[in-house]
């Protein structure tokens, strides 16, 4: 029973909503690059996380010759470079491998398994598919290319998740009255606004510069000035969306 009066009660506060609204920093280098205080942002991007591991064969490091091993991270070595030129082709790709580790772990062994993590994010769909699709093709490459054989298993998957179009106009006309210059950005981060959106609120998120572009991290920080000016764009957001909602 009381499950059910939380279920129905958070059926009715969304039905309450009529927009969501987020300002956060950047986390990121682009608007300290370009010289811009300000951004809107166009939605959050989807992403594709799998483990990866290689298998090759673990022998003596000093007595096998290198053109006999079967190296493991030599593969997983190979795909770590070649994610570069998979998320290059994309304007706004990312894609990394965050964490790796080698069995046996000894200097004096050829790495018989090879286990990485794979991150790779866009606010398309067909990218990030495509992506995937490119990794997988080049770790089997790789893996044949040095006598192993390769596994994937996804560990977790999110689709890209646009923002409100109208709301991005809004965002966009309030950034422009309040500073120079107005920049559109997908998140790379996933963010609150986000996970509202996926329930069909209409979203919307502002972006303001973070400084050297470190986020987590005990430097983080954003100018006085640049707070002062997502202040004042923020609220001329909220303005203009409770002008917007009237019109429904």
């Amino acid at each position: 029973m009381r499950a059910s009066r939380r279920i129905g009660d958070a059926s009715t506060e969304q039905k309450n909503i009529g927009a969501y609204l987020e300002l956060h920093i950047e986390q990121g280098p682009v608007l300290e690059r370009l010289g811009l205080p300000l951004a809107t942002v166009l939605g959050t991007k989807g992403v594709e996380r799998h483990a990866v591991t290689f298998h090759g064969q673990e022998a003596h490091s000093g007595s096998t010759p290198m053109s006999d091993r079967r190296d493991a991270l030599a593969a997983a070595a190979r795909l770590a470079l070649e994610i570069y030129s998979i998320a290059g082709k994309h304007q706004d790709a990312v894609c990394t491998i965050g964490s790796l580790k080698t069995f046996p772990g000894i200097v004096t062994a050829v790495v018989g398994r090879c286990e990485c993590t794979l991150d790779q994010r866009d606010l398309s769909s067909d990218v990030l598919a495509q992506m995937h699709r490119e990794a997988q093709e080049a770790s089997q490459r790789f893996a044949t290319q040095h006598g192993c054989r390769v596994e994937w298993s996804r560990i977790w998957s999110i689709e890209p998740i646009p923002f409100h179009p109208e709301l991005i106009a809004l965002s966009r006309e309030a950034i422009e009255e309040t500073a120079p210059g107005c920049l559109s950005l997908p998140s790379g981060p996933l963010h609150d606004a986000a996970e509202v959106a996926r329930t069909g609120i209409p979203t919307a998120m502002m972006f303001t510069q973070s400084l050297r572009g470190i986020s987590h991290n005990k430097i983080e920080d954003t100018s006085e000035e640049h707070l002062r000016l997502a202040v004042s764009a923020f609220d001329r957001l909220a303005r203009k969306t409770l002008g917007w909602l009237g019109t429904r």
